[in-house]
């Protein structure tokens, strides 16, 4: 065990090589708060992670942090988290003896019963994922992972929750502390220098059935059989390879080629020069928790026009620092880009509503305070699950 004034913590989570090309939001999450939490100074931050990439483990560091890189044993999630992975994980955690073990999302199923105090945020719920992914046999996929990671919640002693939507889905399941602490931004994003292109609509996001890109490009199209001079640029990979097919046949047959700018993967810095250009980030998903991209978009000063369900109304503020709409109805997406688009004013007041707010909640140093509490009382105090009956 280390010295009391100071703490060995294992980040036992998705993380990227490139720190700067992060894949998605919890690898976005991780290669900002690692960082951040180094820098605080009485912890010592190691990351643990599984990679696709590597044949054998691996050993490196990046800006001072040990990185700890695992071969996945399958390409199934679940078996990973349940199976070989799990114990493979468990005899590195146990060389490192860390005093806790901090883990993201299905990670959380590779730690279950390591024996050192744990903290564990949930990013997402795959088995909510999963009813809208447009994959076979949705209702009995979404139903097994529901079992699994209820599980996983149950035992843990301490949660953090990253949106309100979160700590709703955990009640009366969670028996542990949960505790509430917002994504980290990184602090690029806090620096953009806005260089406007009117008229630009940007989204980052996955090409998929649940982030429900389609909807963005039936808006635009009605904006523009109105007149309205507007752009969509829709940055991210295409997961699902037929709904990727049907959106390149939409835009052809409403005759969007020239307004639809499809940009593939982008790395952070790209990101950031989008939303630099951008009039308005839109995003109408039909399941998020708390999605980076809107995060992003409100510490870069960008209007927001999000989906008014899940995690996302508790992170726009209506009318404040952008728009909900429902995203099953495309007038009414349409209705508010048009309302942004053409309202200069509203769009600055906005911008700086939004940018003040990312960086009230957001800037990683923030959240790396809060964490670090939470791993010092994980550390000190007795275990949760002790005290239960």
């Amino acid at each position: 065990m280390s010295p009391r004034d100071r703490l060995r913590v294992a980040f036992v989570t998705q993380y990227p090589r490139d720190p700067q090309r992060p894949k998605g939001g919890v690898e976005a999450v991780s290669a900002t708060l690692v960082p951040a939490l180094a820098r605080l100074g009485d912890l010592d931050v190691v990351v643990v992670t599984s990679d696709d990439d590597c044949g054998a483990y691996e050993r490196s560091e990046f800006d001072g942090v040990e990185i700890h890189r695992l071969p996945r044993t399958s390409r199934r999630i679940l078996r990973e988290a349940t199976g070989p992975g799990r114990r493979r994980m468990h005899r590195l955690l146990a060389e490192l003896r860390p005093d806790v073990v901090h883990s993201h999302d299905v990670y959380g199923l590779m730690v279950q019963d390591f024996p050192a105090p744990r903290v564990f945020t949930v990013h997402g719920f795959i088995s909510a994922d999963t009813r809208v992914s447009g994959e076979s046999l949705p209702r009995l996929r979404s139903l097994l992972w529901r079992f699994v990671e209820t599980r996983g919640w149950a035992e843990k002693d301490h949660v953090v929750s990253i949106s309100p939507y979160v700590r709703e889905r955990l009640a009366g399941i969670v028996r542990g502390r949960i505790q509430d602490i917002e994504n980290p931004v990184a602090e690029t994003f806090f620096e953009t220098e806005r260089r406007e292109e009117p008229g630009t609509v940007f989204c980052a996001g996955l090409i998929e059935r649940r982030k429900n890109t389609l909807a963005l490009v039936e808006a635009l199209g009605k904006l523009r059989a109105a007149g309205v001079a507007a752009r969509l640029r829709l940055a991210g990979s295409a997961r699902e390879p037929d709904y990727a097919k049907g959106l390149a046949s939409r835009i052809e047959a409403a005759g969007l080629r020239a307004d639809v700018d499809l940009l593939g993967p982008l790395p952070r810095a790209a990101v950031r020069e989008e939303l630099a250009r951008a009039s308005v980030f839109a995003l109408v998903s039909l399941e998020e928790n708390a999605p980076m991209g809107i995060a992003e978009a409100m510490a870069a000063g960008v209007p927001v026009v999000a989906s008014d369900r899940c995690g996302m109304p508790y992170m726009v503020r209506e009318a404040e620092t952008g728009f909900l709409v429902n995203p099953l109805d495309v007038g009414e997406i349409t209705d508010r880009l048009a309302l942004l688009l053409a309202d200069d004013a509203r769009r600055r007041r906005m911008s700086e509503a939004a940018r003040a707010e990312a960086r009230r909640r957001f800037h990683p140093d923030v959240v790396a305070r809060r964490t670090r509490d939470v791993y010092w009382r994980a550390a000190l105090a007795p275990s949760a699950r002790a005290e239960r009956p």
